[in-house]
């Protein structure tokens, strides 16, 4: 059930927020350099700095929403599905999920990490279900990734969004997968936005079994920092 991206109502924080402030520190340094030595090296990285900060807000504020509206329409989400969000943080898209669901369920696994985003917890994920009216159809699980506390087979969508990499370990990456795999039924879809690693998921997903399995670009609207930081999709589905 497409839908056209609504105004959001919840407030949804900052992703990973050390990153614009350290901008903003080195940008504040480069100023006072560039005034002190008369430096036009010292001012260009000021410059560069501010672009960054720039480029972050939007991608967070803005830009993850306009991308997942999109990729929820192309996934072609049915009122009646169950839908998993892999690192939920505050809703962005868990919420973005539930609006497309009727009689289906959104459920958000997180640990709840305030250094992976502004504000992170569990209560304020529910007060946005609240503001979005959708918490009749949400159901937030504290889990890591890595172990899920679900059956097997139990998802028709499985998401994630730039939460894996915040797993350092390669194999406990690998292990996030897996999981995401196990919940999903046969036919179910898998789509991972993520910025680190992204090479090595979809070899990892055809090692077990998954079809279909692709990875591309997102574009300009989630360029964490510049061109140089892209964002892509790993998208596959479980064979039935």
């Amino acid at each position: 059930m497409a839908r056209t991206l609504l105004p959001r109502k919840g407030s949804y924080g900052i992703d990973a927020p050390y990153v614009p402030l350290a901008m903003g520190g080195a940008c504040l340094v480069s100023i006072v350099i560039a005034d002190v030595t008369r430096s036009l090296w010292a001012l260009i990285a000021a410059a560069i700095f501010l672009l960054i900060i720039g480029l972050w807000l939007y991608a967070s504020k803005r830009g993850k929403f306009v991308v997942w509206d999109r990729l929820l329409n192309d996934a072609g989400v049915r009122p009646d599905e169950r839908v998993l969000d892999v690192g939920c943080g505050r809703g962005a898209v868990l919420l973005m999920a539930a609006e497309r669901l009727a009689s289906g369920r959104a459920v958000g696994a997180d640990i709840w990490r305030t250094q992976d985003q502004s504000g992170n917890s569990a209560e304020a994920t529910l007060r946005n279900a609240e503001a979005e009216a959708v918490a009749d159809r949400v159901e937030l699980v504290t889990a890591d990734m890595r172990t899920l506390p679900f059956e097997d087979s139990c998802f028709d969508l499985v998401v994630s969004s730039l939460a894996i990499h915040n797993i350092d370990d390669p194999n406990g990456r690998r292990k996030a997968l897996d999981e995401a795999v196990r919940v999903l039924r046969p036919g179910g879809r898998l789509l991972i936005v993520d910025i680190r690693g992204t090479r090595a998921y979809p070899e990892h997903l055809a090692k077990l079994a998954m079809a279909d399995v692709s990875r591309r670009r997102l574009g300009w609207r989630l360029w964490w920092g510049g061109p140089w930081m892209p964002t892509y999709l790993v998208s596959a589905t479980r064979p039935r």
